[in-house]
């Protein structure tokens, strides 16, 4: 990964640390030191206001995939500016998504933009095939119960 910057409180230092942080156990804190209390950000299949309704997507997410482990596959860091590429991997055990628990293991890659102030991620975007991941688990719940 090349970042021009050093640093812990570095644009590519924080942005590793929320990849890392916000999606290991206990990332709820990691949201409320990251994230800036006027974040928000476009997300696969909707629009976060505030680092609590960011929670609640995480949420949402982990429910589905308890087990969800993501890795930072590249950065690049402009100033305050910094996109992300990534991949998760993960077990469908839970119906978060609206679908019902598969047992089906999954990966899937995306990417993030963020843009951070003191500190803060201020503005997020993230884009990933979540449609294309529930109509794989939606199918492969078809299958195993051969409706």
């Amino acid at each position: 990964m090349a970042e021009l910057e050093h640093g812990e409180g570095s644009t590519g230092a924080l942005t590793r640390r929320w990849f890392r942080d916000v999606w290991s156990e206990g990332g709820e804190t990691a949201v409320d030191a990251l994230m800036a209390a006027d974040g928000h950000g476009w997300i696969e299949g909707g629009f976060v206001r505030s680092p609590t309704e960011f929670k609640a997507a995480r949420q949402a997410l982990l429910e589905a995939f308890p087990d969800l482990a993501i890795s930072l596959d590249d950065l690049i860091v402009d100033g305050d500016k910094a996109a992300a590429r990534w991949t998760v991997e993960a077990t469908h055990l839970g119906a978060g998504l609206g679908v019902a628990p598969t047992g089906k293991r999954v990966a899937f890659r995306g990417m993030t933009w963020m843009e951070w102030r003191d500190g803060r991620m201020t503005r997020g975007w993230d884009s990933w095939n979540l449609g294309g991941l529930v109509q794989e688990l939606a199918s492969a719940g078809a299958l195993s119960t051969g409706a």
